[in-house]
């Protein structure tokens, strides 16, 4: 008999994060969070994210064993804002047993119910900023810290109970070792020289903050044409500054300014944490903390992380400047694969960004939806 039971202490919601170690434990591609990172996720005090968003955590149990889980959420300015009456649902993990699916998205239908809601959607978080979909090809691909690995029978067990696709994305990586840097080098000059654009390159993380909020504002305007995409409010601006900038290297922070110095291009690339992380086994301390610190010195692959580039200068040859700067770089720290992070298929402006790099496509996901 499968019971479902919504999570109701802190013991509950470690068991909620843990589960998915013991699910993952044998599997060379999942990578694990960082336990207290997830937890403070959770934290309505702490995680921005619930001032605009409901959220609900339940826990699926077999003969008393814990045998999968899911977060149900409604994102309140998804609703208000763009009206669209959905309830999402994420950190989805369950064993090969298509009556426990069945019983945790029963929960999602039932806030659907409640709230009046027309359909379900997922797996994805609270926000654009959160991780998204369920693998459908890339099984054998090492996954990376900002997206979900999921078995083949996730999709199987949402297409059996009759959910559709909603969402395609696709993840692709090249190799640096392929790529020509001349023509690039040649057309981010003429480029700048055409619009009268500036990079701004940073060695100090304290240099990079007085300018995240204009990153952000430039990240909604260049999202706002894609028919799903949720607003960053305030709130979350300032909860990615205190936890992740301080993290990243400032060297991989690229801003582009016009001539006003008004910000019209930025990107983030982040060192590939994954092996690392899988040693930290989900852990800072005592030594987890010192396989991130090591990766973010010396690791030789490199995450595309966010990437904006103002409508009015798309296809403008943009890409060339932020290549350009950021050759200049993994060159001195020899780094040889550039991997980049779900990106919708229909996304095309942001596909053109990349197509002269020649990536090869190795993994995709979807989001599955289902009428209430």
């Amino acid at each position: 008999m499968i019971t479902v039971k919504e999570v109701s202490s802190k013991k509950e919601l470690k068991e909620f994060v843990l589960f998915s170690f013991e699910l993952f434990k044998n599997n060379p591609y999942w990578i694990p969070p960082i336990i207290a990172d997830e937890l403070e996720s959770f934290d309505k005090e702490k995680n921005p994210a619930f001032a605009s968003a409901e959220a609900h955590f339940y826990l699926a149990y077999k003969n008393d064993k814990i045998v999968g889980k899911i977060a149900v959420i409604i994102n309140w300015d998804e609703v208000n804002q763009l009206g669209k009456k959905k309830v999402r649902f994420g950190w989805f993990d369950v064993i090969d047993d298509i009556e426990v699916t069945k019983a945790l998205l029963e929960k999602a239908f039932e806030l659907g119910r409640k709230h009046h809601m027309d359909h379900i959607e997922g797996p994805m978080g609270f926000s654009n900023l959160d991780k998204v979909g369920v693998l459908t090809e890339g099984f054998d691909q090492l996954g990376t810290m900002i997206s979900w690995y999921s078995p083949p029978y996730y999709k199987e067990h949402f297409e059996q109970l009759g959910m559709v696709t909603e969402k395609e994305y696709i993840e692709s990586y090249f190799s640096m070792a392929a790529v020509n840097p001349a023509p690039f080098q040649r057309a981010s000059k003429m480029v700048k020289d055409r619009y009268g654009l500036k990079v701004l390159n940073f060695t100090k993380t304290a240099d990079i903050m007085p300018y995240v909020d204009q990153m952000f504002d430039l990240f909604n305007e260049t999202y706002a044409r894609l028919q799903s995409f949720v607003a960053i409010n305030e709130e979350t601006k300032s909860y990615f500054k205190k936890k992740y900038i301080n993290f990243m290297n400032p060297e991989y922070i690229k801003f582009i300014m016009d001539s006003n110095d008004n910000m019209i291009g930025f990107t983030i690339v982040m060192p590939s944490f994954e092996r690392a992380l899988q040693k930290a086994k989900g852990k800072l301390f005592p030594f987890g903390f010192i396989h991130l610190l090591q990766a973010k010195k010396n690791a030789k692959e490199v995450v595309f992380y966010l990437i904006g580039v103002h409508p009015d200068y798309q296809n403008k040859g943009v890409t060339a400047i932020i290549f350009d700067e950021y050759y200049k770089v993994f060159e001195e720290k020899k780094i040889e694969k550039f991997i980049r992070t779900p990106e919708l298929v229909e996304n095309l402006a942001m596909q053109n960004l990349w197509k002269n790099f020649d990536p090869t496509i190795h993994k995709r996901r979807k989001t599955y939806r289902k009428n209430i």
